[in-house]
């Protein structure tokens, strides 16, 4: 077995004992809680289960969806369509750009005319935009590239909000929910989605021979979706409506944001590590082909040797995606099960950790080495996306939830447009660009301690 082989089952093992850890340390907590409450609290748990399981069979569905399509966008333009690479540069920076736009309205819009309503829009936009894969028209691909942005904005806006919202609203915290432990089973569950739904990907491009049947499969996953919402769910507003029925206008998300403190260092800080991470999509495949020709003589000799010469991407992805994984079961074990430390003060952590990430990529030209500090990268962004949706939970009001989430978003499609605008080829650069998101971390890490930690 070769060197990320042995990795990717040693990953597998360490989350197979967290989840094992983590489900005797909720039957233990859940044992206690009924022995405290006797036969009431038996009886109030199952609603707050049938919310998560209902809310997660939406959101791994348009995830899902989502993953499907990732590892075929480039090479559907570039390979099936045979567009050009500054085409196709243009047509991602499109999708930015729109999602920095949309970012500005389309949280006002959620709160104001249902969540529920928008997460359904999101799903006719996002299917509309894989429609348009369909024929190889650069206008039509443009136009579903700007479908594409808006729908990413909503995404990641409408669903939380209507969640966090609905879970306040139904008083769940006092029938056995644990908003803690949603986000951390988002999280764990959409690695899990990932991996499969990048495997399924392949098999379908390969049974078809085209590279848009992954897109039609999203297509269907987020019909299903559509259907749950429209029969299961049910909508909630923002106090947008309020506002404008009682002549007092709403404060816009850019005044409520300026005006906090903690919201100003949070959006800062998700601007710079989302942002870190989506260059770090860009970058990490170029990074490791770069240090195996600077790897030990016997490391080397031993990958070609098994015939490993060229780098396993495949395995190599779903490591990071075990490492994500890992992550999310340490943020439950760590807030949810042991309350050992706030979620803020973990998010501090987090940010200065994967500061050291990207510093270590450059100092080090060991392969071995790049790739393991690549996976505690991966795994601080397991740590992060539950912790920052559970703080954005406490310190956001649900009544403009979606416009802020939508606000902390332009930002950081701002700071990738411009990234990628500046993208150069070369060692050098990419080096350049990693010291620049270990700067930007470690500010991060310290904003968040001064303005933001308890």
């Amino acid at each position: 077995m070769a060197f990320y082989e042995y990795n990717f089952v040693a990953l597998i093992l360490t989350c197979a004992f967290l989840k094992y850890r983590q489900h005797q340390q909720e039957t233990q907590t859940r044992l206690d809680r009924e022995l405290d409450d006797g036969v009431k609290h038996s009886e109030k748990r199952p609603e707050a289960d049938h919310f998560t399981k209902l809310f997660l069979v939406v959101y791994l569905l348009v995830m899902g969806a989502d993953w499907l399509q990732g590892p075929y966008v480039y090479a559907l333009y570039k390979d099936e369509m045979g567009l050009t690479d500054s085409t196709v540069a243009a047509l991602f920076a499109t999708g930015f750009v729109s999602g920095a736009v949309s970012g500005y309205f389309v949280g006002s819009l959620a709160d104001k005319y249902g969540r529920r309503t928008a997460c359904q829009i999101f799903c006719f936009t996002y299917s509309c935009a894989c429609f348009s894969t369909l024929v190889s028209s650069k206008p039509l691909l443009f136009f579903g590239r700007v479908l594409g942005g808006l729908s990413t904005s909503m995404l990641y806006s409408a669903f939380e909000s209507w969640m966090v919202t609905e879970f306040h609203k139904r008083d769940l915290a006092d029938k056995g929910g644990n908003l803690s432990n949603i986000f951390g089973t988002m999280t764990t569950m959409n690695s899990i989605v990932a991996i499969i739904a990048g495997v399924f990907s392949e098999w379908l491009v390969e049974l078809t021979g085209t590279k848009r049947a992954p897109f039609m499969a999203s297509a269907v996953c987020l019909g299903i979706a559509f259907w749950v919402m429209l029969n299961y769910w049910s909508e909630n507003y923002g106090d947008s409506t309020e506002s404008s029925s009682s002549g007092v206008p709403a404060k816009s998300a850019l005044r409520l944001i300026l005006e906090d403190k903690r919201l100003l260092a949070i959006g800062l800080a998700s601007c710079f590590f989302e942002g870190s991470m989506y260059l770090f999509v860009f970058f990490w495949t170029p990074a490791l082909k770069a240090t195996r020709a600077g790897s030990s003589a016997a490391f080397t000799s031993s990958a070609a040797a098994t015939g490993t010469n060229t780098l396993p991407f495949g395995i190599i992805f779903a490591c990071f995606m075990c490492a994500v994984m890992l992550g999310s079961l340490l943020f439950t074990l760590l807030i949810g099960t042991w309350s050992l430390v706030s979620p803020s003060r973990l998010l501090s952590a987090i940010f200065a950790l994967a500061s050291s990430t990207f510093l270590m990529a450059v100092v080090s030209r060991d392969e071995r080495v790049v790739f393991w500090s690549f996976c505690v990268f991966e795994a601080c962004v397991g740590l992060y996306w539950p912790s920052a949706g559970y703080l954005k939970g406490k310190v956001v009001d649900d009544g403009v939830r979606g416009r802020v989430y939508g606000m902390l978003r332009v930002p950081l499609n701002v700071f990738v447009v411009v990234a990628l605008t500046l993208t150069r080829e070369g060692n050098d650069y990419r080096d350049t660009v990693f010291m620049a998101c270990s700067g930007f971390l470690l500010v991060a890490s310290g904003v968040f301690q001064t303005f933001v930690v308890e």
